[in-house]
């Protein structure tokens, strides 16, 4: 998974533009291994403007139960910081460590997510928790699918909250190459104002092992990076 996001409007810069990528591996069908990366992120703020590499994290995320007829399908992630970079983040901030439980289910003809998490975050020696929810809704849209999401994320350091709704469409170009493309709306007066995003997601058409059993069924895919907006 590859992407591009322009953000505007935040309280650690002016403008910021960043190209992301997202790496995972199914080993089990209910185990996925990823690793994400900015591999560059241009910020500009009071005037001047600085790159820098990106942060990098790694996770796994599995499947605890998988959901059928009206009960949903329940997962967890884990993920963790193996590179702080110095650019300014996003308005939720950046994280040592956290863990996420996934909830996701189809009603009435609409994909439902709901994500809860909790982070830790550290600034010098002091450590606070940050805790954060997302419910989007997906729906198909002709050869389309539009989605949308709305998200919380608590700011410790700050003593502030930052609420957001995202709006996205994507599709499908070949059963293993989707495209999509949104923007998010910050709600208070500490969150990111703008975010417009692109990106792209590749499926392997080979496996790079065999498979040996029927059951294929891979972890369920959190929407954005994590399980919530672009840039967690």
């Amino acid at each position: 998974m590859r992407s591009a996001l322009f953000a505007e409007s935040s309280t650690e810069f002016s403008r910021r533009f960043g190209i992301g990528q997202i790496t995972k591996l199914t080993v089990l069908p209910r185990l996925e291994l990823f690793l994400q990366s900015e591999p560059l992120a241009v910020s500009e703020s009071q005037g001047l403007t600085a790159a820098h590499v990106g942060e990098v994290f790694a996770g796994v995320q599995g499947v605890l139960y998988e959901g059928h007829d009206s009960r949903p399908t329940i997962s967890v992630s884990y993920t963790r910081r193996l590179y702080a970079s110095p650019a300014p983040e996003l308005d939720i901030g950046t994280f040592r460590q956290s863990g996420t439980i996934l909830l996701s289910d189809d009603l009435y003809g609409f994909h439902i997510d709901a994500n809860g998490i909790l982070a830790e975050q550290i600034t010098g020696a002091v450590h606070r928790a940050q805790f954060g929810q997302t419910l989007s809704v997906s729906h198909p849209l002709g050869r389309f699918t539009g989605s949308s999401e709305i998200w919380h994320f608590s700011q410790p350091f700050l003593r502030g909250n930052a609420v957001g709704n995202l709006w996205a469409v994507s599709h499908a170009v070949r059963r293993n190459l989707v495209v999509d493309a949104g923007f998010d709306h910050g709600l208070t007066h500490t969150s990111t104002h703008w975010e417009i995003f692109l990106g792209f997601t590749y499926l392997l058409p080979h496996r790079l092992w065999p498979d040996h059993r029927n059951d294929r069924r891979q972890a369920p895919e959190s929407y954005g990076i994590n399980g919530s907006k672009p840039g967690l």
